[in-house]
């Protein structure tokens, strides 16, 4: 489990092709590596990788071909910047909110503009994830916590204050860049409760017609 509060930003030393997948050495940058051992969980840009050698400044991870097909990660190249945080521990503070680092999918960006000392954001996320999309709720974009400042169907806003433009990678985010994302843990699991006992249809989904049947939405 991750915060989405970005601890340092390393680069992609290389990504080396393996039978489908794909070997990822990257550097560390300033993370703290004291710690850091084989079997280690390093959120990548967002990503859960597991660290399968680790030195004082570089690990190593092997992406599965699952993993590229659902992430931008197969997109970057060496010197590419990536967000980076090692696993949270029971003493870490929860600065952002709860991620797994199993992405759901990639965000594009649509618009970028200046607000003030920040900077406005909007994106669009594919059409499936879009029901755990809340005007204020909580989203990972390329491992980083970030708040929703207003939903529009797909489409969502964004204000990123300037700590957060240079403590990461988002600074080089440019209309078209392609950018994973986790929706919020909760929102998935109280899909699930909701659905009861017709979880187990696979044809199962919540809709308008489900919410009326199951009293959600008044007369």
């Amino acid at each position: 489990m991750f915060t989405g509060i970005v601890t340092a930003v390393g680069r992609i030393e290389s990504m080396e092709p393996r039978g489908g997948d794909r070997r990822v050495t990257v550097a560390t940058g300033e993370l703290d590596t004291a710690d850091l051992a084989v079997g280690d969980s390093v959120a990548v840009n967002g990503v859960c990788l597991t660290a399968v050698e680790a030195g004082r400044e570089r690990f190593v991870a092997d992406v599965s071909g699952e993993t590229l097909a659902n992430t931008a990660l197969g997109e970057l190249a060496a010197g590419s910047p990536v967000n980076l945080e090692k696993a949270l521990l029971p003493t870490t503070r929860l600065g952002g909110h709860l991620v797994s680092g199993h992405v759901d999918g990639v965000a594009r960006v649509l618009e970028r503009a200046p607000e003030g000392r920040s900077e406005r954001f909007r994106l669009e996320a594919p059409a499936e994830l879009a029901r755990y999309l809340a005007r204020k709720g909580s989203v990972c974009l390329d491992g980083v916590s970030l708040t929703v400042n207003a939903v529009d169907g797909a489409r969502f806003d964004l204000n990123i204050v300037p700590h957060t433009l240079a403590a990461t990678t988002l600074d080089g985010w440019t209309t078209g860049s392609r950018v994973n994302i986790e929706v919020d843990l909760v929102a998935r699991y109280l899909e699930r409760l909701l659905l009861g006992e017709a979880a187990a249809d696979p044809d199962a989904g919540i809709d308008r017609a489900f919410l009326a049947e199951h009293g959600f939405l008044g007369g």
